[in-house]
């Protein structure tokens, strides 16, 4: 090449060195953040990958045109170049085909490139994430999590160890003339989109963590808390350190152009009795019955307002919970719908109380057609109910047994009898056109019907194990068959009132698990009780129970049986415990898998 040709390309070169958006001016260095997060969510860190994805924090090169055959470059310190991703070795020519060609920092400290005839004078910055125990947070391998414990005061040494389980407390390192006065935390959805900020965060100076280079200098922010809603961000104690996040999302430092520079992601807790928690996610199934067969619905002024609020429910659970690592899913792939109250299509067999036979017969109208069945002497409800659905079959329908435990106060399990038309829809069962359903004198027949004009008739301690017959009707109607999804019933209200939602689980036993019903009134409460959130509670916990039920009464937990608040010091906590029992008892390798691993992908754009 002509001596003057090749003074051109290195000027050409230079001025390209100096064009980038984020170039500093000349004599001045770039400052780089080490990449050392994991953009494509592969496990590995950025700065280590054979190829990289395209992400804010590589520095773009521009390069001349043609590029000049056989350049190479050099570099001094932690840097590495990137032609389309893949990291050349210093000393190879620089692809002259290559679309992208980027700088990569992969350590704190100062570095040079030389590259056309030109030099770039970097100053890398690594950042680091603390939590409250002092501890490293690896950026890729570990994670931030969600808050789950109330708002406090810092102690007079706001970089001291807390114990506070999720806080992080962000570290960069570099040579002191590289570092900023302060940094801004950018949160986004797991969908990429921008969801809170925290802007000009002061780094006071602390200690360097181990490990690092020599002559690094440190800067540190306070505590950051990861919460879930306003409720929590916007609290006097905490709101100048808090920032909403969102399960599977991420926290990411900004750069001067308030674009991410390194993030780290959103998961469950990093320590539980069950080993750090990732992200799980169960499978809803919500039925908003209405008041009458073509009436009003439960929620709302119509079918569209009502599946609306039904999401946004579903959506405050979805906070709640998060904290433990576990969602029920964007609230837009949810499956709602209004369906009205179901035809009288059972017959409980034993109604409440069990008791066997003492001989005589059972007379049923199924869709007009009368149906009788004798019942000998001694039979126990189960088996005169094979007896019957037997006859009820020979008639022409699909029939079903529902075997239910004993309640309490009964002497056998009862068995419902659920009967269809050939065509799959929900016969209608009468009483005979005259009698009794049963003229047994012990064994009891009914026919459950479902009527919400004066309230669902609910359990209470002594039949909740089985559910009443009003309930059973209801829910055995929508039975889906898949013991994996969590069927949520919403009504217009409760019999009897002084009751907002109630939850069948597994552990009991009964024909009913893995169901919760809650009314207009659960819904009304919103935040001061999040009744969803709560009732799912019992379902993954597969517990019954409540913590202040034989123990210290703690107001904020979400489990606490009576708490209502709105507040930060409300029902809306879950312990680290709780969140591992959850996993025990509905994730993988439980009877039923509720919970089912839901993997990070890369964060949307």
């Amino acid at each position: 090449m002509p001596r003057r040709a090749a003074r051109c390309v290195a000027l050409l070169a230079a001025l390209a060195l100096g064009t980038s958006s984020r170039s500093a001016p000349a004599g001045e260095r770039t400052i780089l953040f080490a990449d050392r997060d994991d953009d494509d969510a592969n496990g590995i860190p950025d700065g280590e990958q054979l190829l990289v994805p395209p992400t804010p924090e590589l520095f773009p090169l521009l390069r001349p045109t043609p590029v000049p055959a056989g350049s190479t470059f050099s570099l001094r310190g932690s840097l590495r170049l990137l032609a389309d991703g893949v990291p050349l070795a210093p000393g190879t020519a620089v692809p002259a085909n290559a679309v992208r060609l980027e700088l990569q920092a992969t350590g704190p400290g100062r570095a040079e490139l030389d590259l056309f005839g030109a030099t770039l004078k970097v100053g890398a910055l690594q950042l680091l994430a603390i939590d409250g125990d002092g501890r490293l947070v690896d950026l890729t391998h570990s994670h931030a999590s969600l808050q789950r414990t109330p708002p406090d005061r810092l102690g007079d040494d706001p970089f001291a160890p807390t114990g506070d389980p999720d806080a992080l407390r962000f570290v960069l390192a570099g040579v002191a003339d590289d570092l900023p006065g302060s940094l801004s935390l950018l949160s986004f959805t797991s969908e990429g989109a921008a969801l809170d900020t925290l802007a000009d965060l002061p780094l006071g100076e602390v200690p360097c963590p181990p490990g690092l280079p020599a002559g690094m200098t440190c800067g540190s922010t306070r505590p950051i808390r990861a919460v879930v809603d306003d409720v929590d961000r916007n609290h006097p104690l905490v709101a100048d350190r808090s920032i909403k996040a969102e399960l599977g999302g991420a926290l990411a430092v900004a750069s001067s152009r308030r674009d991410k520079a390194q993030m780290i992601r959103v998961l469950g807790p990093r320590q539980s009795p069950a080993g750090p928690i990732a992200r799980y996610r169960a499978k809803l199934r919500v039925l908003l019955v209405r008041l009458t067969p073509n009436g009003p619905p439960p929620l709302g002024r119509d079918d569209a307002a009502a599946i609306e609020l039904a999401r946004r429910e579903v959506e405050r659970a979805n906070l709640m919970w998060g904290g433990c690592g576990i969602s029920f899913g964007p609230p837009r792939e949810l499956s709602v719908t209004v369906v009205d109250p179901p035809r009288p299509h059972l017959l409980a067999v034993g109604c409440e109380h069990g008791l066997p036979a003492s001989g005589g017969a059972v007379r049923v109208r199924v869709d007009g057609r009368e149906v009788r069945v004798p019942i000998a002497a001694g039979t126990r409800p189960d088996g005169a109910a094979r007896v019957i659905a037997a006859a009820v079959a020979r008639a022409g329908f699909e029939v079903r047994i529902s075997d239910n435990p004993a309640m309490a106060a009964g002497a056998f399990g009862t068995s419902d009898v659920l009967v269809r038309k050939k065509n799959g829809q929900l016969a209608t069962l009468e009483p005979p056109a005259r009698g009794p359903v049963s003229g047994d004198a012990t064994l009891s027949v009914c026919i459950g019907r479902v009527d919400l004009e004066d309230g669902l008739q609910h359990f209470t301690d002594v039949d909740a194990i089985a559910g009443t017959v009003e309930e059973r009707t209801l829910i055995k109607a929508f039975d889906d068959g898949d013991p994996t999804t969590i069927e949520v019933f919403v009504v217009p209200s409760f019999g009897g009132g002084g009751r907002i939602g109630e939850s069948f689980i597994a552990a009991d036993g009964g024909a009913v698990r893995n169901v919760l019903l809650l009314d207009r009134a659960g819904v009304r409460a919103g935040t001061a009780s999040s009744t969803l959130a709560h009732e799912l509670g019992h379902v993954l916990l597969d517990d019954p129970g409540h913590p202040d039920d034989f123990g210290v009464d703690t107001p904020t937990r979400l489990m606490d049986a009576d708490a209502a608040s709105s507040s930060a010091f409300g029902p809306r906590r879950l312990l680290a415990s709780e969140c591992a029992r959850a996993l025990r008892q509905s994730g993988p390798g439980s009877p039923a898998e509720l919970l089912r691993p839901w993997p990070l992908g890369a964060l949307g754009r």
